[in-house]
């Protein structure tokens, strides 16, 4: 330490009229003031955690003056709202965004070492919230950032899991999942607002009655109430003033404490209530192979829905009369299936609750609601059972009873001959389990459906969502993906984002567009030394957390080959072990062979119900540990799973990477974030003709993308044939060596059994088609490895890769949505406070 942050004998009382003033010394007296007032510690008995949050309550009190701005002059000019519904939100670290969006980053800088302290240390203090399972939730987090970057109203809401995605642990090549409690230490940047509460019902019965006016009405009688407890966080815009909330709703119980159970001696039974009720926000995603299961994750979906829903409707009617004119107020997105039962419960607080007629409520609703689809995987197009339905939503279950009979009532008119389309429409599949298609009622219940990326656009037309693209080919959309330039570029690679500043200047942040400026420079022997050092700098630190972590040397200078996504079967993981491996014999056969080094880092988490996708990290772990010990290796070739993939552990992964493994099998991913962020910080593309793949290779060039694989319809095409796996295996001899050498127990100490239900998936069922593709992406390993070794050309086709990248800046999506499907816009918020505070670029020196 320098000096002492805060005087030992007296408390920092000092008086300045600017309290949240952004000068180093104001900045300097807060962050005392916080570690004092707050943390309640001086600087000698202060932990890193404490100074972690004695900074953040500094940046979130600077926060707090732009949002309470914006708050009010959204109230003041009765704005038109994004609402964006989603399960999951993956925001990451917010002390280094916000200092990155608040122009702060130099200035804090400044003022934590003149108090004698590491900024960067401190900023590795704040825990990573896992309140989402990979692409769906840092979307959410990205499309946050775009809409107050653009200046849209908007406010996103969720759940706040008190423990969210497991942390991953690996055991013995295994994974293992511990609780991720990242409300350990509490959270700085959230405020509680517990007058703003609300009640919300499960399960009971319903019965009818005639209101005052004589008309028969239905009545929910719940078994019981939930209490949905509010928590806002504020997210900054870039290079603005806007800061709009995320608001996170909190399960508590309605009757915390049953005095008459404890003063009978069942002090379990006087709390049970209360912690049957806060389980709901409990664990995001609990395992739904049981019923109990189920039921949680139903229940989960509804309370976060029903909390937002009497939340938008409270605030509308504190600036209007009724809710006629909602649609023109309020824009609200359904992020995938998991909040499609917003449509219920619209109808039902409109029609029970307000009063109005069925078709009123419906085109509000309609107008109102917009529909995101993320998948093409039919299991993840949400079915509940009716039974399930009706004993947690029984209300629910009859309202949507009553859209499907008058929705199939005109299907029948304008096809009348056709009941093989009306049993598809229909939001009820009949079978031995009636079900609840959940999908069906995001489409029917939305004026707006869309996907997002192109292929996967066309293919829910074609194929998942064909029969309501035949009846209404006006609604559909196509919205592709994007991430935001400010986190994942100027947070994560801030020796390039210095780059690309001195270059062009800093409205590329707004307008990643501006990048294509540097085409020229590709030519220009000078500026391709300067990329290769900035990428050979984030390997280096790369390797030194490997080293950290996994007690592994690797070779900085080798090729860095990643696949970093959840672990799933079709995002096959598995046939970029078989290339490892395939390799490996390669070099078996001939110690001598000439390849260029390479480092294979895989990272991701299996759901912890997906027994085969364990196994596949259990595989990628013992391939790892013969492939690194060998010999005759001779570190050509190493292998690596990094633990607890997460946002800020990508924030180093993406700028180091030299290779993007994007190889899911064609057709089956949606789209893909981190094949954008991958790109966006100067990594080729190893991929298939699947999801934004196929746009990420239209805008950087074909000769700048390594295709292999089967499209989509040659996939299609091919399973309608009679795809036979085993005749593959038997045709190609490194295909077949490489499958009978993890079929006789060589990576796994001679044990036979323990990858044969892998083995045998693929011998006899291979749905994803990793032999069909294995040859294919076999070649097109071979052809990186050729390219790599031409260290000029490599760095051209690199720097095309990322400046050519704009279309997957988030602000363009947000764009598109707001002036396609939401008709949202900008608002723009005044501060004096704002045009002296954002002078100049701050770009980290180090993450």
């Amino acid at each position: 330490m320098n000096e002492p942050m805060i005087p030992q004998e007296q408390c920092p009382i000092q008086v300045e009229d600017d309290r949240t003033g952004m000068s180093v010394e104001t900045l300097k007296r807060a962050f005392a003031d916080n570690l004092f007032y707050l943390q309640g510690k001086y600087e000698s008995v202060a932990t890193a955690d404490d100074f972690y949050m004695a900074l953040a309550y500094t940046l979130r009190d600077r926060l707090l003056n732009r949002w309470l701005k914006t708050l009010k002059t959204y109230l003041e000019n009765d704005v038109k709202t994004v609402y964006y519904l989603s399960a999951e939100f993956l925001m990451g670290r917010h002390l280094g965004n916000s200092l990155i969006n608040l122009n702060l980053y130099d200035r804090i800088r400044q003022a934590v070492s003149e108090s004698g302290l590491d900024l960067e240390e401190i900023l590795e203090r704040e825990p990573d919230p896992g309140l989402g399972n990979g692409g769906l939730g840092r979307l959410a987090a990205c499309f946050l950032d775009s809409l107050a970057t653009l200046e849209v109203p908007a406010v996103g809401y969720g759940i706040r899991y008190e423990f969210g995605i497991f942390h991953q642990m690996i055991q013995d090549g295994w994974q293992a999942e511990i609780p991720d409690k990242w409300l350990r230490l509490g959270n700085p940047w959230e405020i509680p607002r517990p007058d703003q509460s609300v009640e919300v019902k499960l399960g009971g019965h319903t019965e009818s009655y005639r209101d005052a006016k004589g008309r028969t009405r239905m009545r929910w009688i719940p078994a019981k109430t939930v209490m949905g407890i509010p928590y806002d966080t504020p997210v900054p815009g870039y290079n603005t003033i806007t800061v709009n909330p995320l608001r996170l709703w909190k399960a508590e119980s309605s009757d915390d404490f049953d005095f008459g159970e404890f003063n009978a001696g069942n002090y379990d039974g006087a709390v049970s209530e209360k912690m049957r009720s806060e389980t709901i926000s409990k664990v995001l995603y609990p395992n739904d192979n049981t019923p109990q299961g189920k039921q949680l994750r139903l229940e989960q979906q509804f309370f976060f829905v029903a909390c937002s829903l009497q939340d938008i409707i409270r605030t509308h009617l504190t600036r209007h009369k009724g809710l006629e004119n909602l649609p023109e107020r309020a824009a609200i997105q359904l992020n995938d299936t998991h909040p499609a039962v917003a449509i219920a419960e619209m109808m039902r607080l409109l029609v029970d609750e307000h009063g109005l007629d069925w078709n009123s409520a419906w085109r509000i609703t309609q107008k109102t609601f917009a529909y995101t689809n993320h998948t093409l995987l039919p299991e993840a197009l949400e079915r509940w059972s009716v039974s399930l339905f009706e004993a947690v939503l029984p209300r629910h279950l009859e309202i949507i009873y009553e859209i499907n009979f008058r929705f199939l009532e005109d299907v029948k008119q304008w096809y009348p001959n056709d009941t093989g389309l009306i049993n598809r429409l229909s939001l009820i599949e009949e079978g031995d389990e009636k079900k609840v298609r959940m999908a069906n009622l995001a489409c029917v219940g939305s004026h707006a459906i869309n996907g997002v990326a192109a292929l996967h656009s066309e293919l829910l037309k074609q194929d998942t969502l064909k029969d309501f693209y035949k009846l209404w080919p006006e609604k559909f959309y196509n919205k592709t993906n994007g991430v935001t330039p400010r986190r994942w570029i100027l947070l994560s690679n801030p020796k390039l984002s210095e780059l690309f500043t001195e270059k062009v200047g800093d409205g590329w942040l707004k307008d990643l567009d501006k990048l294509r400026q540097l085409e020229p420079l590709v030519n220009d022997a000078q500026f391709r030394a300067r990329w290769r050092a900035i990428k050979q700098h984030n390997k280096n630190e790369m390797a030194e957390y490997i080293r950290t972590h996994n007690g592994l040397e690797i070779n900085p200078e080798s090729l860095f080959d990643i696949q970093v996504k959840r672990i799933h079967e079709y995002k096959r993981q598995h046939l970029n072990v078989l290339n490892i491996i395939t390799l490996y014999n390669r070099i078996k056969q001939n110690p001598g062979l000439n390849i260029q080094p390479r480092t294979f880092i895989f990272g991701g988490k299996a759901a912890p119900g997906y027994w085969m996708a364990k196994l596949v990290i259990k595989l990628i772990n013992s391939v790892a540990e013969v492939v690194n010990k060998d010999p005759d290796v001779r570190g050509r070739i190493k292998v690596v799973f990094l633990a607890n993939f997460n946002a800020s552990l990508g924030q180093r992964i993406y700028p180091a990477a030299d290779l993007s493994e994007q190889i899911s099998t064609a057709g089956k991913e949606a789209s893909g974030t981190g094949n954008m962020k991958f790109a966006m910080n100067g990594a080729m593309t190893i991929g298939t003709l699947d999801g934004a793949n196929i746009e990420i290779r239209e805008e950087a060039g074909a000769e700048n993308f390594f295709l292999f694989g089967l499209t989509a319809q040659e996939v299609k095409d091919l399973k309608k044939q009679g795809y036979k796996p085993w005749e593959y295996y038997e045709q190609n001899a490194e295909l077949k060596q490489t499958i009978d050498r993890i079929g006789s127990g060589f990576f796994s100490h001679g044990d036979r059994n323990l990858f044969k239900p892998l083995v045998d998936s693929l011998m006899y069922n291979d749905p994803y088609m990793l032999f069909a593709d294995y040859q294919s992406y076999v070649d097109c390993q071979d052809k990186v490895d050729a390219a790599y070794a031409d260290k000029e050309s490599w760095t051209k086709m690199s720097i095309l890769n990322s400046i050519r990248m704009s279309k997957f800046s988030s602000d363009r999506t947000i764009s598109e949505y707001c002036k396609e499907i939401w008709k949202v816009d900008p608002v723009t918020i005044e501060s004096e406070e704002y045009n002296q505070a954002s002078a100049g670029l701050n770009i980290p020196q180090k993450v």
